[in-house]
Parts: structure tokens; C-alpha cells; sequence
């Protein structure tokens, strides 16, 4: 996985990058647009001067004529280089943002089952949303505000020092005092925006956690605790909120301060020049207009910087959060896994977490096409024993081999394609049935999907909906029973034909009614395949060839259910406990 910046500037270099020619060109229209604008009061002062001349008789009205004529030239022109800026700059600004949801997404993709079983859904969508959207806004104000501020700042300087060097010189002051100050007071206010932004992000990850559960909420009759909850969370994001908004408006009153000192003073030394006759009526003209036209620059400066800080550190929250080195990453040269055959060793796996040991020097061989199922009580090692299968979670040392290839120096995305899973509570996407299905094979046919729906026992209840296989399931599969759902990643599974399936409690949620049909389908599915069943309800197990029953992570019984059920040991309990109420003959 390429690298990507973590601070917002290198950041916003590195996804707009590859867009460069249309920052460049619109760089330049941005360049003649400024030198257009700022042509402007010199015209004024060409107009005013000339006009004067005439009525001294050294001027020809002709002349007037002229400059009058520039004036709507140079608007036609500053107003045609700011389209042309427009329309390149917008490709410039909506590429770099598209590149940076793809660049996050991307990123975010790659890291471990830990990473997200540890964040809220919402939030990192929220921060995804904010350091992109960031992006376009920054590149937005760099070309039509930093970029012309700046341009702006350069001709007005240059027009005051031909004109009256003191008026220069103090303008140049008012810059050179401006930009520290607000320089300073953005690095002041970036900590406050960044906690009222992480605050943000938490306020909407928990509306998102609310709502994502509301039939529980219903259920429990917690609807006014999950608001006030709510409303702790949005109180406080408007307090930080105002807190930081407080110190840009301080910082706005005092660059009007500022602004109105200096630019009177400008304004006071022109008119005593002017009656000194050291400067012309037009050059007061022109010095009076390039004042009006920078006045809203000025003020800009304070509320540029608060924007551009608030942007910032919203992209700085998210990169910080986003862009942290992943746990697990394919070693350099990892090989595709070829695995035609599906057998699986384990040997002298140790691995644990948070301070507690779940496998000691675990060792389990599973011959190709056996089917096994697993067994045991509560943190007894099942969940992660698929985990590490998957390689959700690095070993601490040992190995798990299929076919002769340590799943460690192969990629993880080829391992994961060589596994199918079916587990407990389906996975089920917001689009309709067909696209969940073909999830397992995306080139499937429509005939295969249907073929796999038919042996999944999901054709016939598909075929009652009223768009059929193009009927939106909703988020989650909520508008789905247990077992249709399950059902269809059934079906998923099958079109996925992996030649390794783990069930993941696969039948533990369903009634006994949905569960003979499910019974029906997993036996179709697991033809031929190596396969992994973990089971609190006994009854997924019988067809099994080895029963593993785990306990503290080690395997203490590992045999038939025939053979185990007679035995007096933790099988034989745990099949008493359920008095084979859920066993078929």
C-alpha cells in the first residue's frame, strides 16, 4: 500500500498532484485577472488626469474617449480571466478531492479487523468526509484567494511606489504587520478547532451508533436517554464551537482596528501630497481606489486564516486517526496462494493480546476436504481461531500453513479469497439481493446466481418479493427474516466456490423451522471442501468427520461426535446440557 502524507499540506500536494496542469493554468488566468483588476484605478487616474488636462486645454477630449473605452475592456477582461480560472480551477479542486476519498477509502480498507472494532463507523466516515472536503476547500482558497491576495498585494505596492513611496511604505507596514498577526493567532485558535472537530466527529459517530441501533433503543424504551446522550454530545461541540469562533472574531475586530488606522493615515499623507501638488488628482483618485479594493482583502487576511485553520485541522483530525500504520501488511514478494487442495496446518501457535495468552504452542493438521467442526465454551479460542485463519491478527510466533504456504508470505487478499465464511449474523450490503449474491463472483451470470439461489433454498422466497432479485434488502438485511439472510450468504458463498468454508455459528440465531432448510443448504455447500464449523448448537455438527473440542485454547477432545458423545468428557457435558434437542436421525 503506497504511503500516504500524514500533515494536510504535503497531504493536499500528494492528491492533487497528478492534476497539476490545471492548477498551473489556473494559476495564470488567476495572474492576468489580478493584473487586469488592479489596471483598474490606474485607468481611473489616466481618465482623471486626462480629463483635467483638457479642461486646461493641453489634452484632446479624443484622449478622454480612449481611457473611457479601457475601463470596460479591462472589466470584460478581468471578468473572462476569472471564468477561465473557474472552469480550470474546478477541475483542478474536484479531481484533488475525488483523489482523496479514493486515497483514504483506500487506505482505510487495509487496516485490521482490530483498527475497526475499535472506532465508530461514523466517525471514520465523518473524517474521510472532512479531510476531503477539506482538500477541495483549500485548494479552492489557494486559487481564488491566497493566490490573488497575495497578486493583489504585489500590484497595489507596486502602483503606490511609483505614485507616492510613503503611501507604499506604509501599506507595505500594514501587510507586514497583518500577516504575522494572523499567522499567530491561527497556530493560537488550531488546538480549539481540532477539539471542537474531534468533537464533531464523536457527536455524529454517536448519532450514527443510535440510530444504526434504534429497534433496541424501542425495544428498551430508551429513546429519551439515547437524546439526552445525544444532546451532552452536541452541547458540548457547541461550546468548543464558540469557544474557537470567539478567538476569530477578536482577531477580526482587531485587523479592522488595523485596517482603519493605517488606511487612514495612507489616505491623509496622498492629500497632503496632493495640495503639495507632489501627486496629481488621478494619483489620488487611483490611491483612493486601490484602498476600496483592498479593504475587502485586508479584512480577508483574519477570516482567510480562520477558514484555511479550520480546514486544516479538520484534515489534520482526520489524517491522524486514518493514516497510522497498519497491523497487518503483506510482506515484500508475498506470493498469490495456490491452494487447490485446502489442507491446513497449524504448528506452534502463540498468539495472544492484551496482556492474556488465548494459544500456547497450538498445533492442529486438517487434511484436505476434512470437514471439522469446533467446539467449546465461551472465550474458549473459537472466534479468534478463525481470526487467525484470516489473518485478522498476526501470530506472535508459529505458523499456519495451507498446502505448504505459510499464510504469513502470501497476500492477504489471495488467502481471503482461498477461505469462504459464512457467520453468525450475515453481512448483508444496502443493494438489492442480486449484488450480494454476486459479492462471492462479480463476473456471475444471471443463471448462476439463480442457480446458486435454487440450491440455497432462496429462489422461491426471492421470487415472492416484488422486484425479485433486484429488491433492496436494506442496511443490514433488515428487510429480511434471519433465515432468508442467511440464506443468501449461503448463496454468496456457493457462487464464491472457495475451496475452504468456515461456518461461523452459522445456524445459533435461526428457529428450528429455518434451520432444517439451512441444514439442507450448508450440505450442498460443504461438498468437496475443506471445512470449519463453529458451533454453540450441536446439531450443525454431526455430519462432521473430526469434533475439536477447545478449552483456554488448547484442544482437550478431538474425535467423532459418536465417539466423543460416549465419553465423559467436557462433548459428552456440553451434549447433555442440549439433550440433543436440535439432532435429526
Amino acid at each position: 500500500m503506497e504511503a500516504i502524507p500524514n500533515t494536510p499540506m504535503r497531504f493536499l500536494w500528494y492528491v492533487s498532484y497528478e492534476h497539476k496542469k490545471y492548477l498551473y493554468m489556473g494559476l495564470v488566468a488567476v495572474t492576468c485577472a489580478e493584473i487586469f483588476g488592479t489596471s483598474i484605478p490606474f485607468v481611473f487616474k489616466s481618465l482623471v488626469d486626462t480629463a483635467h488636462k483638457v479642461i486646461e486645454g493641453t489634452a484632446d477630449v479624443e484622449t478622454v474617449w480612449i481611457w473611457a473605452f479601457v475601463y470596460p475592456l479591462l472589466v470584460a477582461l478581468v471578468s473572462i480571466s476569472w471564468r477561465v480560472s473557474g472552469f480550470i480551477g474546478m477541475e483542478w479542486a474536484a479531481r484533488s478531492n475525488s483523489t482523496s476519498y479514493k486515497a483514504l477509502f483506500g487506505y482505510l480498507a487495509h487496516h485490521s479487523h482490530t483498527y475497526f472494532s475499535d472506532r465508530f463507523a461514523g466517525s471514520l466516515s465523518s473524517k474521510v468526509s472532512h479531510a476531503s472536503e477539506g482538500v477541495q476547500s483549500i485548494a479552492e482558497a489557494f486559487l481564488w484567494n491566497y493566490v490573488p491576495t497575495i497578486l493583489g498585494f504585489i500590484f497595489t505596492i507596486i502602483l503606490l511606489g511609483i505614485t507616492n513611496l510613503s503611501a507604499a511604505i506604509l501599506f507595505t507596514a500594514l501587510i507586514a504587520i497583518l500577516i504575522p498577526l494572523n499567522i499567530y493567532l491561527a497556530k493560537y485558535r488550531n488546538p480549539y478547532v481540532v477539539e471542537f472537530s474531534t468533537q464533531a466527529t464523536r457527536a455524529r459517530g454517536n448519532a450514527v451508533d443510535a440510530i444504526t441501533n434504534m429497534s433496541a433503543i424501542r425495544q428498551f424504551a430508551r429513546v429519551e436517554d439515547e437524546q439526552e446522550r445525544h444532546a451532552e454530545h452536541i452541547d458540548m461541540m457547541r461550546d468548543l464551537n464558540i469557544r474557537q469562533w470567539r478567538i476569530s472574531e477578536w482577531g477580526l475586530s482587531l485587523n479592522n482596528l488595523l485596517i482603519v488606522i493605517f488606511e487612514a493615515c495612507i489616505l491623509l499623507l496622498s492629500i497632503r501630497a496632493w495640495t503639495q501638488s507632489t501627486i496629481s488628482i488621478g494619483d489620488l483618485v487611483m490611491i483612493t481606489a486601490l484602498l476600496a479594493n483592498m479593504q475587502s482583502t485586508l479584512v480577508f487576511i483574519g477570516s482567510s486564516m480562520n477558514g484555511f485553520i479550520r480546514r486544516y485541522g479538520e484534515i489534520q483530525e482526520g489524517l491522524a486517526d486514518i493514516v497510522v500504520e497498519h497491523d497487518i501488511v503483506d510482506i515484500e514478494g508475498a506470493k498469490v496462494l495456490s491452494a487447490p487442495k485446502g489442507q491446513i496446518e497449524w504448528k506452534n501457535v502463540n498468539f495472544g493480546y492484551e496482556g492474556s495468552v488465548v494459544f500456547a504452542d497450538f498445533n492442529l493438521s486438517i487434511k484436505a476436504g476434512e470437514r471439522i467442526g469446533l467446539v467449546g465454551s465461551s472465550g474458549a479460542g473459537k472466534t479468534t481461531f478463525v481470526s487467525l485463519l484470516l489473518r485478522q491478527h498476526d501470530l506472535i510466533d508459529g505458523s499456519i500453513v495451507i498446502d505448504s504456504q505459510n499464510i504469513r508470505e502470501v497476500t492477504q487478499d489471495s488467502l481471503r479469497e482461498t477461505i469462504a465464511v459464512v457467520p453468525q449474523e450475515p453481512l448483508l450490503f444496502h443493494r438489492s439481493i442480486k449484488e450480494n449474491i454476486i459479492y462471492g463472483k462479480p463476473d456471475a451470470t444471471d443463471a448462476e446466481v439463480v442457480a446458486v439461489a435454487k440450491k440455497a433454498f432462496a429462489h422461491e422466497f426471492i421470487m415472492e418479493l416484488t422486484e425479485g432479485y433486484d429488491t433492496l434488502v436494506g442496511e443490514r438485511g433488515v428487510k429480511l427474516s434471519g433465515g432468508q439472510k442467511q440464506r443468501i450468504a449461503i448463496a454468496r458463498a456457493m457462487l464464491k466456490d472457495a475451496r475452504i468454508l468456515v461456518l461461523d455459528e452459522a445456524t445459533s440465531a435461526l428457529d428450528s423451522e429455518s434451520e432444517v432448510v439451512i441444514q439442507k443448504a450448508l450440505h450442498k455447500l460443504m461438498k468437496g471442501k475443506t471445512v470449519i464449523a463453529i458451533a454453540h448448537r450441536l446439531s450443525t455438527l454431526r455430519e462432521m468427520d473430526r469434533i475439536i473440542v477447545l478449552e483456554n485454547g488448547k484442544i482437550v477432545e478431538d474425535g467423532t461426535h459418536d465417539t466423543l458423545a460416549k465419553a465423559k468428557g467436557t462433548y459428552a457435558r456440553l451434549w447433555k446440557h442440549q439433550a440433543g434437542g436440535f439432532l435429526q436421525d
